[in-house]
């Protein structure tokens, strides 16, 4: 295993997250670069590799809908890896209808917000190994409009694909901040940030086209993962590479502690940190 600082980034074979493996690749680090297919993360390392000398792109895939190919990715990590310096949690979906993965979870959510929840608890042991681990949950300025229904995360009574978007990135902020009061007194942090208006195959699928270039769309990300001044910084919220003001909304601190309540019992595990 080398001595490079490690990253995992997730939903890395395009978009901000092959770019931000990228950013993070020309700083000499070992990267994870996460793939739904084995195919598409061999191919975007080989592509990666191609373009940085001096990093290790190391693929991993899982189909981040499964509960169990989530905990596969995570047992791969941990299987090559001692410690990990940052999890970036960046994949996520625009689905337009309602999709129900096979344990019945709607697909927004699922992918978007408890494949990274189990995915962090699952890294949390190598996070906590580094010498300052940090969890960086790529969340969106949709986070704003937002809304959670503790009675029907999923949606089934009624469904709007913005609205599912919108409930899954304010997710990412209530996950967020209740996990950084869970991580006081260890080396780990966790903040989450808006990217910007990135032109992504998400957001052609789900506001149409447009959009600021894939290199602005990492600058945030790489800050946040990387940047000494943050070492002690945690449960905070960042756009523009500086720390910002999250919607009124996600600061309700009960509603952290009820939404992460519901999350442990829709991904089937207890935290205790």
């Amino acid at each position: 295993m080398s001595s490079s600082l490690v990253y995992v980034v997730t939903g890395a074979t395009d978009g901000i997250g092959w770019q931000t493996a990228l950013e993070l690749g020309r700083r000499g680090a070992w990267v994870w670069v996460h793939g739904r297919s084995p195919a598409k993360a061999a191919a975007a390392c080989e592509k990666l590799a191609h373009t940085v000398e001096g990093a290790t792109f190391e693929p991993v895939a899982a189909d981040l809908a499964v509960l169990d190919e989530v905990r596969g990715l995570a047992q791969q990590v941990r299987a090559k890896t001692g410690a990990v310096d940052a999890l970036l949690n960046n994949a996520g979906v625009f689905m337009t209808d309602r999709v129900l993965t096979a344990d019945g979870r709607e697909m927004t959510m699922a992918v978007n917000h408890d494949a990274h929840f189990l995915l962090t608890y699952l890294l949390l042991p190598a996070l906590k190994a580094a010498p300052q681990g940090r969890v960086v949950n790529v969340s969106s300025m949709a986070h704003a409009y937002g809304r959670i229904r503790l009675d029907d995360v999923d949606m089934a009574q009624r469904y709007d694909g913005n609205a599912a978007y919108g409930a899954s990135k304010v997710a990412n902020v209530l996950f967020t901040f209740a996990l950084a009061r869970r991580l006081r007194g260890t080396r780990v942090t966790a903040n989450a940030l808006h990217p910007g208006v990135i032109g992504t195959k998400l957001l052609r699928t789900g506001f149409g086209a447009g959009g600021a270039p894939l290199v602005e769309g990492a600058k945030t990300s790489v800050y946040v993962a990387t940047e000494p001044s943050l070492a002690n910084v945690s449960g905070r919220y960042f756009s523009d590479s500086r720390e910002a003001r999250s919607a009124k909304y996600a600061n309700d601190e009960a509603l952290q502690e009820a939404f992460f309540a519901v999350s442990e019992k829709r991904v089937g595990v207890t935290w205790s940190v």
